[in-house]
């Protein structure tokens, strides 16, 4: 069984998704940009050197999907962004950011160095009363 990625095309200049072709898994193959853009209603209409693409593992980011409102890619970092719903304000548009799953995982690693740096602290002032 073969497990293949999202391929996410967007405008170069905005870094707006042009077509997203989804996850798919079992008897497939991968196919090339080139195929992709010979195929997709989306790409065929496109001035191909005005779209970029980005190309995610199975299973990248499936919580983000799955609680996103909307993404987009950074033109400048060429890194997925997301926006996600805030339930008390319904009325505001989007503001897309890096992945939730990334800033979790950033939050738990400065935790983690602040818990370090503390036993560091800690470990040099017991040094020094003795």
């Amino acid at each position: 069984m073969y497990y293949i990625g999202r391929r996410i095309y967007y405008e170069k200049s905005t870094g707006n998704v042009i077509l997203d072709t989804g996850e798919r898994s079992g008897h497939v193959r991968e196919t090339t940009v080139d195929e992709d853009f010979a195929s997709y209603v989306a790409l065929v209409e496109r001035v191909r050197e005005a779209v970029d693409h980005i190309q995610l593992e199975y299973g990248q980011y499936a919580q983000d999907f799955a609680e996103c409102n909307g993404y987009r890619i950074d033109p400048e970092t060429e890194e997925i962004e997301f926006s996600y719903p805030d339930p008390n304000e319904q009325e505001q548009p989007p503001v897309c950011r890096k992945p939730l799953s990334v800033e979790v995982e950033e939050a738990k690693k400065a935790a983690l160095d602040a818990q370090e740096a503390i036993l560091e602290v800690y470990e040099m002032l017991l040094g020094s009363q003795t």
